[in-house]
């Protein structure tokens, strides 16, 4: 059609893979998709995420305003029904479509170039997945096998936007698999709100969707998106034993949020900090090399210096070589907004930053044992200044000087390490 179309996704890898399928419906409607450097634009399309807030969204887009004023809008993924209103304030032709309503992309752009905005935000259940891709990197597969999730967080606004549950049925999550390693892709990313929970309401779960995955013939790892602990926990033995199969990265993702049992339940989390621990001693008991990866909220409301460095001292025991943390910020709708005893903004900072502190020691600690490590690695992506990123069979990232290609499997020698990453080298 001769319109440039640029496509701005953010957020979760379930966005990320929102943000390849707009791509691909758009270039099979034959419009030209381009990137920040193109001159001549004529629609932004931005693909948001708001879980940790409005502002950087709105901040964004502002600027793309500020940028491109002629150039038609169209804000898709993670929309709050709260953050309709200040959307429809920034530009008065914007058009809206939420993440439910993703196959509406090419009607919603249709209508915006012939000066009719559409708002698309009523919920709907229908799996976004087995849509044809424009991937982001050609050899990651990005699945997602549900929409939505069955917590209650009191803070989380992911079940405002994506509302309860609803897992994609087995067989075309495994024929999305099936077409993405027939494409070439080396790596898979099972993706989700919440992974543990899938199949709940389907009468399946997790681990018997994994053991099917393993089975798919062909050359790939398959690494498990984010996993709450409330439904790890009942599968906790299967899946140790699903993550031992040689086409699993030795990896997890499991959100412990606190180490303090009274914020865990204003949070409305499911479990005790002590079924966290216990969880992962078991999987490091099995599985010693096993990369965890956890996420803290530092600030909720109530939370007192001795609760916050009680997550603290979870932190240096688990040793996580990966850390997400994050300030608590008050979503609309979401309890947590009107709790009492809510934390000042320097306060909250002020723990981020001790936080961050106790991780880089944790983090530099559980990424020495790795110096001196020999084996393989997928090149996943270029790094900068003439290196490769290579994941080995833990899913740890190795910065290796520019040698081999993307997807290629290299034998490498790990001789040093940061609070991040490993540092390694090619070997014959």
């Amino acid at each position: 059609m001769g319109i440039n179309i640029l496509v701005k996704s953010h957020g979760c890898s379930s966005n990320l893979s929102d943000g390849e399928a707009i791509k691909g419906m758009l270039k099979n409607a034959d419009f030209t998709l381009v990137d920040e450097n193109t001159e001549e634009i004529a629609v932004t399309i931005h693909n948001i995420c708001t879980v940790k807030g409005d502002k950087k969204a709105l901040n964004e887009i502002k600027e793309t305003i500020t940028k491109r004023p002629h150039a038609y809008l169209i804000v898709t993924g993670c929309i709050p029904p709260s953050l309709v209103p200040k959307l429809k304030e920034l530009k008065e032709n914007i058009t809206i479509v939420n993440t439910h309503n993703l196959r509406e992309i090419v009607s919603a752009v249709e209508e915006a170039i012939h000066d009719n905005p559409q708002i698309i935000v009523e919920p709907k259940r229908k799996p976004k997945i087995l849509l044809n891709k424009i991937r982001t990197n050609p050899i990651i597969g990005i699945v997602p096998i549900s929409n939505g999730c069955l917590g209650k967080c009191s803070y989380c606004s992911v079940k405002i936007i994506k509302g309860k549950l609803y897992s994609y049925p087995q067989d075309l999550i495994i024929k999305e698999v099936e077409t993405c390693v027939k494409e070439g892709c080396k790596e898979i990313w099972i993706t989700a709100q919440d992974t543990a929970a899938y199949g709940k309401d389907i009468g399946t779960n997790i681990t018997e969707l994994l053991q099917k995955v393993t089975e798919i013939p062909g050359e790939f790892m398959i690494r498990l998106g984010m996993a709450n602990p409330h439904y790890i926990k009942e599968h906790i033995d299967q899946l140790i034993e699903i993550l031992k199969h040689p086409k699993m990265y030795k990896f997890v993702h499991i959100p412990v949020q606190s180490g303090n049992n009274k914020i865990l339940k204003a949070m409305k989390r499911e479990y005790t900090s002590e079924e966290f621990r216990e969880m992962i001693i078991k999987m490091k008991k099995e599985i010693p090399e096993i990369t965890i990866a956890t996420d803290v909220i530092v600030g909720f409301p109530g939370e007192t210096t001795d609760q916050f460095y009680e997550t603290v001292k979870l932190v240096q025991e688990i040793q996580p070589p990966v850390l997400n943390i994050s300030r608590f910020r008050q979503r609309p709708d979401t309890a947590a907004a009107n709790m009492k005893d809510q934390i000042e903004k320097e306060e909250a900072r002020d723990r981020s930053k001790k936080m961050t502190t106790a991780f880089e020691f944790a983090g530099f600690d559980a990424n020495r044992k790795w110096k001196g490590w020999q084996g393989e690695a997928l090149i996943i992506e270029k790094g900068k200044d003439n290196t490769m990123k290579a994941r080995n069979y833990a899913y740890r990232q190795i910065i290796i000087p520019d040698s081999g290609k993307i997807g290629e499997k290299i034998k490498v020698k790990i001789t040093g390490f940061s609070k991040h990453y490993l540092r390694g080298e090619r070997i014959i």
